[in-house]
């Protein structure tokens, strides 16, 4: 590997481990609270504060125009040009602040339809209602996050999402404990707005914007381009929010919340677990391939490095998780929860497939190419959303399951497909060799899971720790030499009798 290699991918791993770091906190405050939730409320209380999740993220998307996503690249882009990113950072918290009071004012004239549709009934049409405050919260939060994001305060952006996390949980596990299914809507606004102060005090610090104020057409010219390329990006994030909206609304008509909270149970852990990952890698590895996006052969090395360090840090963990999902449910929810177990296996299985995409789905993102990232999003929302509303009745909740492994190996060929045509990608041979490995062994330790559970609990920490030492040893082979843990490992592999190769 390149000198120059070498430093790109030791950037990466800074940024995942200081956003890792806040995201591990954030797992663990996560994994507290749907413990308490799960003891408090059973499944039902799960599946109903799920839905209100997916209701705010679903409308929050839509009000927000993606400019969350299009405003980094543009603040990213201006770093250097005081005048353009004060312009900027100047319509995007007005642009936000706008729209999220419009969206407000819709969620609350529209509860008791929006309600219905929902549960069946206008049972929960006030808490509907309140929704649209949390969606105006987030969406300044949104803004906030976002300028930092642009500016790569990465310390920034992990202080406030595990002090935003722990506030929202602490007063949202509090209203539950006094109220009980009533209180749930509380988790909904606390967060929210603690994330907004707390942003707050964070971009305050920044220098202060020069720019004038600016007319409406000044703003207008810098509002469009950037809802514009916003506003696909949205409606691609906006397919996933719909599709899991709906298919949370029709297992609760069809087999009840009970196996709502059965889905949602497993549906957290994966999505938690990856979510973190991605959350960490995406931190800096987002503004960096923007700028080199022109460059094919700077962009297809960094999407190579970026797909082997996925999967060489969180492929053994899904390997674990596979095997040991029986006990994961137990300990994170309750006994109530065994039917999650097959779903979060299967999950499992579909996850690998989404980890090895995600760098090259992000290089539609850097090079702006918004209809055909809308493409490329709903290809999974298609084959997933099918297969659950047409099958559901006859196979049961298991058919999410297999809807979702489906649905992100679908994703995966048509990721490789455009970034193959757009960016000229092609994997390395290191990134064939990690995504064979781990899928092939998430699979076959997925049959032995559903044949012998017992015997799948015994295997999957032992290919976790060989997989792990296969993907620790690709780490240190990009961060190269220096440091003292470095050489430490280095001298471990060389008495393996697999030395860490020179970095030329």
């Amino acid at each position: 590997m390149s000198i120059a290699g070498s430093s790109s991918s030791r950037g990466l791993i800074k940024s995942m481990l200081v956003i890792g770091s806040a995201q591990a906190v954030n797992i663990l405050i996560s994994i507290g609270r749907m413990k308490v939730l799960a003891v408090l409320l059973g499944p039902g209380g799960v599946g109903l504060f799920s839905i209100y999740n997916n209701l705010q993220g679903m409308v929050k998307q839509t009000a927000g125009l993606g400019m969350g996503s299009s405003g980094v690249r543009e603040i990213a882009s201006s770093r250097g040009e005081e005048i353009t990113l004060s312009r900027v950072r100047r319509v995007l918290f007005a642009a936000h602040l706008v729209q999220g009071a419009l969206a407000m004012v819709a969620v609350w004239l529209l509860r008791e339809p929006i309600a219905t549709w929902l549960f069946g009934d206008t049972a929960h049409t006030t808490e509907v209602g309140l929704i649209g405050i949390a969606i105006f919260l987030a969406l300044l939060g949104t803004a906030q996050t976002a300028l930092l994001h642009g500016l790569r305060r990465i310390a920034d952006l992990g202080r406030i999402s595990v002090l935003g996390a722990f506030i929202g949980t602490i007063a949202g596990l509090a209203a539950v404990w006094l109220w009980g299914e009533s209180g749930l809507i509380w988790f909904i606004l606390v967060q929210p707005l603690a994330t907004v102060l707390i942003a707050l005090h964070y971009t305050r610090r920044l220098p202060k914007p020069t720019a004038s104020n600016l007319s409406v057409v000044e703003i207008w010219n810098i509002w469009r381009p950037m809802a514009k390329l916003g506003a696909a990006f949205m409606l691609g994030g906006l397919a996933t929010t719909a599709t899991l909206l709906l298919v949370r609304g029709r297992i609760s008509q069809e087999l009840g919340l009970e196996a709502a909270g059965h889905f949602a149970a497993a549906w957290g852990i994966t999505m938690t677990y990856v979510g973190f990952l991605l959350g960490a890698m995406g931190a800096d590895y987002y503004p960096r391939l923007s700028e080199v996006i022109h460059d094919r052969v700077a962009a297809v090395r960094l999407m190579n490095d970026q797909a082997q360090l996925g999967l060489a840090i969180g492929g053994p963990v899904l390997l674990l998780l596979i095997g040991l999902a029986p006990w994961v449910i137990t300990l994170l929810y309750s006994e109530e929860f065994r039917p999650a177990v097959t779903l979060l296996q299967w999950q499992t299985v579909g996850n690998v497939f989404k980890l090895a995409s995600w760098a090259m789905s992000f290089s539609i993102v850097a090079a702006a190419r918004a209809k055909t990232y809308f493409f490329m999003e709903i290809t999974f929302n298609i084959v997933f959303l099918s297969m659950v509303m047409i099958l559901l009745p006859r196979v049961g909740l298991n058919v999410t399951a297999y809807a979702f492994v489906a649905g992100y190996a679908v994703y995966l060929v048509t990721v490789y497909m455009l970034a193959r045509h757009i960016n000229g990608f092609r994997f390395q041979p290191l990134s064939l060799g990690l995504l064979g490995v781990h899928s092939g062994l998430a699979v076959g330790l997925l049959l032995l899971a559903l044949m012998t559970p017992v015997a799948a609990a015994v295997a999957s920490p032992l290919l976790a720790s060989a997989t792990g030492l296969l993907g620790l040893r690709v780490v240190l082979i990009k961060i190269g030499p220096g440091g003292r843990l470095t050489s430490r490992f280095a001298r471990l592999y060389a008495t393996l009798g697999w030395p860490i190769p020179e970095t030329p």
